[in-house]
């Protein structure tokens, strides 16, 4: 009989730690929230504990699309993008909540630093535009970047829309 109590001692134990380890995971089942230290893959995509998640509402250039500056030099606007949202969001969590999912099966959703709205920065700083196609919630900070000459909008630029669809060689 010892033995059998010993067992299901430790299974509830087990299973206490497991409880402990979901809820500490970052991801609440009620509110769908996912949360925690985000990986940034380009200027509009973290990884949040092995999460794929697409920045709601704004489109930053592709990692290999370039742009020019004031000068008409070229430079890597989309590396430009990612390292600017990096630098932001560094070591620290971020908090996003979902709304929807993209045609890549990626979580879609508004992603915030100390509750600091990551898209807007991005499309105020000029490391992405507003994304219209989706939602107009960024519209306002596009062109406050566009009148302040910000980021990308000090040279010239193709939407990352229009480069997508450009045939690349």
């Amino acid at each position: 009989m010892e033995k059998n109590t010993t067992k299901i001692i430790l299974c509830l134990a087990a299973l206490g730690g497991l409880v402990a380890l979901a809820m500490a995971a970052g991801a609440t089942a009620s509110t769908g929230v996912v949360q925690g230290r985000a990986s940034v893959i380009d200027g509009d995509t973290l990884e949040v504990r092995g999460e794929r998640i697409r920045l709601f509402g704004i489109d930053a250039p592709e990692s290999a699309q370039t742009c020019l500056d004031q000068s008409g030099r070229t430079y890597r606007c989309g590396q430009r993008a990612a390292f600017a949202l990096s630098d932001k969001v560094g070591a620290r969590p971020v908090s996003c909540q979902p709304t929807g999912k993209d045609r890549y099966g990626r979580i879609v959703a508004r992603c915030s630093l100390a509750g600091e709205d990551l898209q807007a920065w991005m499309v105020r700083n000029g490391h992405a535009l507003a994304f219209l196609r989706y939602s107009k919630a960024y519209r306002s900070h596009e062109a406050e970047a566009k009148a302040t000459g910000a980021g990308m909008w000090t040279g010239s630029f193709e939407a990352p829309w229009d480069w997508r669809r450009r045939p690349k060689s």
